[in-house]
């Protein structure tokens, strides 16, 4: 393979490039399906030929403006014939089947030419499958092709479309790049520049999301569904998950699939998902690990859309059931199917059009706005009955377990635009790709709220099934890192559910001010030394004393509510000791919470009887809109209230934006980081940092407009800075006081670079020894203005150069006047590839 090495074309004369690692790519299609991007390969002169006889003639007249009914030997040579550099093609294969080409060749290359010769122009062309079209093959291959192009020195493509060609055309305006068009002797000729731009980012970004969406959407409204394995064996896994489809009423046919039986628990039974007479949308996949990929060599035949495999012994048992696992995401995503799991729960789906329940669980929830991902299996079934129990409603429920293909970021994709979900609860024990977790959880976070529990906080854990790395910034920073992209992570399950109660069915604080009602002064001074701890503001503080009734309550909670100097409310209820007990008080409370424009939240600790929650039904039985969250101790009511206001707080706060900074010579910085960068084979087995001197790395600032004064004196107070490339987050930002408390207490902020201006403020006052920047016991406050221009800086050379693996300002001296770097260090290393948001979109 030429990826290995370099190769002589026998046809054209000259010798082949290697290519990288990440010119393979599996892809989501518009439609929710999957294809494998590649370059093309001397072998792959049959697949060329299959492709092309399945053309239609008008495709093949729009790619090479005449008839050309069949392909000659020395046309397949030549289109196959690539050096990966100044030729190279990309195709797109759905099963064994090529079904799109992509291909560039440099404009006026001639073989032999010397690196410095090379053209920066290269003509582009595409050819999609009729059966294809329509499915954003093109979009999603122009944007492999130009970052290939961008790789290897190319800054501008040539397009050359017949007008009639309208969507080929409609694919190169619509890419966001700067593009220039002209019409000369009835062609239209495209002239693209490579560079991204904000609109190509966007552009891209917003098929990602609709792509990735319709994946899970597909997998959580199937219109059938095998489950393969299905035993005749009480409490096995296939028949548990059989009986749940069948006890949950699922609205479309269900199809056990057995090898002899006739029937499994009543249902026809088939021996093979190929002799299913119908389509099948939905396999769930509970065979022996051996078997699986049998069965989705099967299910890929039948044209199955997607995979549910519950069956362990994959990762989670080492190397062998990780290669077991690569394979079995391999050969499904070549088909077009994502997979959830293996070694996972299954997924639910309460809407009432398509009653999907196909996980092991024996309760699940009723219909409810909450969206619930678990990464784990077995703490799942715990979870849907705690969920069940707190009286929490689910519109769609998935266990990823190993996590091997579909995971949280779908899932947020789709949940984004999914009416049902008013909010999102994730249960992770690890992070398969953080940085872009951060991207989507602040996208979606200024529309829903995203309530975590992140586990392994000892361990940083690895992803189950997976050879990654364990994330190595410690665990504050990651709360930090969720902070900043507006994520409620709390400490635990019970935590978790706390927080959802309010977010399901009360509405946003505007603020912090709180008010607290209660007929016991106990249970008032609990509840107020817990919001006071929290930093929440008790406004009125009114206690009706331990013989108030309904009415009291009514008056109390109405003069709160109406209250602008309130922004949320906690009444806190118990049985008096002696005298008459009024029944009303909880429908007094509920009444006016329907009507509230401001959070209730309540302890109320009932007599037996008497109901434990306020809970305002639908028809179905289930909490609606207007619903009080009861919690049974007034610490555990002001805690989940104080996490909804942080959270309220935070999406109240603007989202900023990341500004353009004057002084900046990117060009000339990455000219200077490649010329100091050594081959990789001087830099180490592992391309291991290198630290370039301080004239260097002083030279190297300067480019962003950082002056550094190395050795220089002065006063002010002593700051650090540091830009660090994390190899799952990216570059990360991190602040601090420069001295021996801070460095032992690690009062550090961290933030995900590029930062925005309101994240570089935010930084400098996150940190707790902030005060002796603001004017510490009358001292005068340095120049923040300076300091957050300095980190915006740092940040953008950490962002735009993935070479730095770490750049320390330190100490940054900071007064009134201004800032003074008075030294700096610097290391760097060969990143693994572009930075990912950057580059083109792919399944990872």
């Amino acid at each position: 393979m030429p990826r290995a090495g370099g190769s002589r074309c026998p046809t054209l004369g000259y010798v082949t490039e290697r290519y990288p690692d990440q010119w393979e790519a599996d892809v989501v299609l518009s439609d929710g399906g999957t294809a494998h991007l590649r370059p093309i390969r001397a072998d792959d002169a049959e697949l060329l030929r299959d492709f092309y006889a399945r053309l239609s003639p008008e495709s093949i007249y729009y790619r090479f403006f005449s008839p050309r009914p069949h392909l000659s030997d020395r046309d397949v040579a030549h289109f196959t014939g690539v050096d990966h550099d100044r030729r190279v093609a990309l195709i797109a294969t759905i099963g064994e089947e090529m079904v799109a080409v992509v291909r560039y060749d440099r404009v006026g290359d001639q073989p032999g030419a010397v690196d410095g010769d090379r053209p920066e122009t290269a003509e582009v062309a595409f050819l999609v499958e009729d059966a294809h079209q329509g499915r954003g093959l093109g979009p999603v291959l122009l944007e492999h092709i130009a970052a290939a192009a961008r790789e290897r020195g190319v800054r501008r493509f040539v397009a050359s479309v017949l007008p009639d060609n309208r969507r080929m055309t409609r694919v190169f305006r619509e890419a966001g790049y700067r593009a220039e068009q002209r019409f000369e002797e009835g062609v239209i000729e495209l002239v693209l520049d490579l560079e991204p731009t904000d609109t190509s980012l966007e552009v891209m970004t917003a098929r990602e999301h609709r792509a990735e969406s319709r994946s899970i959407q597909r997998l959580l409204f199937p219109g059938s569904v095998a489950v393969i394995g299905a035993s005749r064996a009480e409490h096995s896994v296939g028949q548990t998950v059989l009986r749940n489809l069948l006890a949950g009423d699922f609205s479309g046919p269900v199809y056990p699939v057995h090898p002899t039986a006739v029937a499994v628990a009543g249902v026809r039974a088939y021996p093979s998902v190929l002799e299913i007479p119908d389509d099948v949308d939905l396999a769930v996949v509970a065979v022996r690990a051996d078997a699986v990929h049998e069965v989705v060599e099967e299910c890929a035949s039948k044209g199955v859309r997607g995979l549910i495999v519950v069956s362990s012994g994959f990762g989670e048992i080492g190397d062998d059931g990780r290669g077991r696992q690569e394979e079995l995401v391999r050969l499904a995503r070549a088909y077009g199917m994502r997979v959830v799991g293996p070694n996972c729960l299954g997924i639910a789906n309460t809407d009432a059009d398509v009653r999907l329940n196909a996980t092991l669980a024996p309760t699940m929830p009723g219909r409810g706005p909450v969206g619930f991902f678990s990464q784990s299996g077995a703490l799942g079934i715990a979870i849907l009955q705690r969920t069940a129990e707190r009286g929490l409603g689910l519109s769609t429920f998935v266990s990823a377990g190993n996590r091997a293909d579909v995971s949280g970021n779908d899932l947020m994709q789709y949940w984004e635009e999914d009416p049902a979900t008013k909010a999102v609860l994730l249960y992770l024990e690890s992070l398969g790709n953080p940085r872009k977790f951060a991207r989507l959880a602040r996208r979606l976070g200024r529309r829903k709220p995203i309530v975590a529990v992140k586990s392994g906080r000892s361990t940083q854990g690895v992803p189950i099934g997976h050879a990654a790395r364990a994330l190595t910034l410690p665990d504050h920073a990651v709360s930090a890192l969720f902070e900043q992209a507006g994520v409620i992570r709390v400490e635990d399950l019970s935590e978790l559910f706390d927080v959802a109660q309010v977010l399901a069915y009360q509405p946003l604080p505007a603020g912090d001010r709180i008010a607290i009602i209660d007929n016991s002064n106990s249970l008032g001074l609990l509840a107020q030394d817990e919001a006071v701890a929290l930093g929440l503001d008790v406004r009125p503080r009114i206690d009706l004393g331990p013989r108030a009734g309904a009415d009291d309550y009514e008056a109390a909670l109405a003069s709160a509510l109406a209250d602008e100097t309130v922004d949320a409310v906690v009444a806190l209820f118990t049985p008096p000791t002696i005298g008459g007990y009024d029944v009303r008080v909880p429908e007094k409370i509920m009444r006016l919470a329907a009507r509230a424009e401001k959070p209730i939240v309540a302890t109320y600790l009932g007599k037996e009887g008497m109901p434990a929650d306020l809970r305002v039904t639908g028809p179905d039985g289930m909490p609606a809109e207007g619903s009080v969250p009861s919690y049974p101790s007034p610490e555990d009511a002001v805690r989940a209230l104080a996490y909804v206001i942080r959270y309220a707080q935070w999406r109240q706060r603007p989202a900023g934006r990341t500004p353009e900074l004057d002084g900046v010579d990117r060009d000339r910085a990455r000219a200077l980081v490649a010329a100091w960068l050594p081959p990789a084979d001087v830099a180490g087995a592992e391309g291991g940092p290198v630290e370039v001197s301080s004239e260097q790395a002083v030279e190297l600032l300067a480019c962003y407009g950082i002056d550094v004064a190395v050795g220089a004196g002065g006063g002010g107070v002593p700051t650090r800075i540091v830009i660090r490339e994390d190899h799952s987050f990216g570059a990360v930002v991190s602040f601090g006081i420069a001295d021996e408390t801070a460095a032992l207490l690690d009062d550090r902020a961290y933030r995900l670079s590029p930062l925005a201006d309101v994240d570089a403020a935010e930084m400098i006052r996150a940190i707790r020894t902030a005060p002796l920047l603001l004017g510490h016991r009358g001292a005068e406050p340095v120049n923040l203005a300076a300091l957050e221009d300095l980190l915006l800086r740092a940040s953008r050379l950490g962002y735009d150069l993935p070479e730095v693996a770490r750049l320390e300002l330190s100490p940054v001296m900071a007064d009134a006047s201004g800032v003074t770097v008075r030294d700096v260090t610097l290391s760097l290393a060969r990143p693994l590839g572009p930075r990912p948001e950057l580059g083109p979109r792919r399944l990872s």
